[in-house]
């Protein structure tokens, strides 16, 4: 099932006439991001589509290199020609004799939904997208699952199926992990940041939901910032509505700075937060993204920059043995040290969100909170990195991943107990 070469679908006979089977994200991501050539899979998919304009699978497939390219929009618009023609698509993972994993999704980018495709590698699941819409009015016909999950993540476009979904999954009939697509949808910036507010251990900094014609008021000196956002005062960090990975995000230092960026940012509601400065003694900032299953927290990773938004893409930590050094550190000593220092906070955290299965992006702040940027149900969480480069992220990934696939089988058996 993977790639001659390491490119093209290698396929058994039944693999082919199996329309629903596809390669999926893990495989896909993998290869770009490793820097393979993925011409030969491309021009393969191309082929099969010629052969066959409803070979679902293919076009999946096809918006996933996409997608991974950058090239959203012409993703986006694939991937709903594939759903058009098939809600159900199944990729394989070892040699399948694991648990059978059914995931709600629905369309859009790769921080749409949970990414569990990247969750199961190197086990022997299954796992099957099911694709919901607003306009779903049933679940029925879905895949033989052994545990199905709820997948679609907080996002403004993702409100409609939500609110769908939480209707849909009332009388779901068989064990569900996330099954609470209300709470979900609350899992907005400002939100955590209202639900986390009186948390002593935590710092979930004060943020606003602002529409765009109220700073424009305050950016020209005819409103104050207090009326728009109760309580803060610059320097401030804004940003869009529903954008990750720092994407339009910056730091305001006073009014005329506000009113300069707003000249350059169209989006019409934005988030306002409170600059916290992070920025530790040896002058670096770091951010964590920690991830819980079933309460329990696993170390995914750590980034270090010299700038204050950080990105594990951009932060330069394949260049700096230095910088890996402290992310090893981190990683292996994580049960004994971090999450013993912030074992109040991650109490605090589950007891808030309850959820089988979510992430945060965080920081340690010098006074011993922990400093919670976001959390979320989709964050990407991935084994891609170099192993030559990042020894130390095999065990701490197998773990997590092991992890969650242990937390899929026993909730298999649970049900099967009661």
């Amino acid at each position: 099932m993977l790639m001659t070469s390491g490119l093209v679908a290698d396929r058994t006979p039944d693999e082919i006439e199996s329309a629903s089977r596809i390669l999926g994200m893990q495989r896909i991501v993998s290869l770009i991001y490793a820097g393979a050539d993925v011409t030969p899979l491309w021009n393969e998919l191309m082929q099969r589509i010629g052969a066959d304009s409803a070979d679902a699978a293919a076009l999946f497939d096809l918006a996933t290199i996409l997608q991974t390219l950058g090239r959203s929009d012409e993703a986006q618009h694939v991937l709903r020609g594939a759903v058009e023609l098939k809600r159900d698509f199944c990729v394989v993972h070892g040699n399948e004799q694991g648990p059978r994993l059914l995931a709600f999704v629905t369309q859009g980018n790769f921080m749409a939904n949970t990414p569990l495709d990247f969750l199961l590698e190197g086990s022997d699941c299954v796992l099957w997208l099911h694709y919901v819409d607003p306009e779903t009015t049933e679940l029925k016909d879905l895949p033989d699952h052994d545990v199905a999950f709820m997948a679609i993540g907080e996002s403004t476009e993702n409100v409609p199926v939500l609110a769908r979904m939480q209707l849909l999954l009332a009388d779901f009939d068989g064990p569900i992990m996330n099954n609470d697509p209300e709470l979900i949808s609350r899992l907005t910036r400002d939100g955590v940041s209202g639900m986390l507010a009186n948390e002593p251990s935590i710092l979930s900094p004060s943020t606003y939901r602002v529409p765009r014609e109220d700073l424009v008021a305050v950016g020209a000196g005819v409103k104050a910032l207090d009326e728009s956002a109760p309580g803060l005062s610059f320097p401030l960090v804004v940003r869009p509505i529903s954008t990750h990975a720092g994407s339009g995000m910056e730091r305001i230092n006073d009014i005329p700075g506000l009113a300069a960026w707003l000249a350059t940012q169209p989006a019409p509601e934005l988030y306002v937060a409170p600059f916290i400065d992070f920025c530790g003694p040896d002058g670096l900032y770091n951010k964590q993204r920690v991830v819980f299953i079933n309460g329990k927290a696993f170390a995914s990773h750590m980034a270090l920059s010299e700038h204050w938004i950080v990105h594990y893409l951009s932060a330069g930590m394949a260049e700096s043995p230095a910088k890996r050094a402290v992310e090893q550190a981190w990683m292996e000593n994580f049960d004994t040290d971090f999450a013993i220092r912030h074992k109040e906070s991650f109490a605090a955290l589950y007891r808030h969100i309850g959820l089988d299965y979510f992430g945060i992006d965080c920081a340690e702040l010098p006074d011993g909170r922990l400093l919670v940027f976001e959390l979320d149900v989709a964050m990407v969480v991935h084994n891609m990195d170099s192993p030559d480069i990042y020894p130390y992220k095999q065990v701490a990934m197998r773990k997590l991943f092991d992890a969650f696939v242990n937390a899929v089988r026993n909730k298999k058996a649970d049900t099967e107990a009661s």
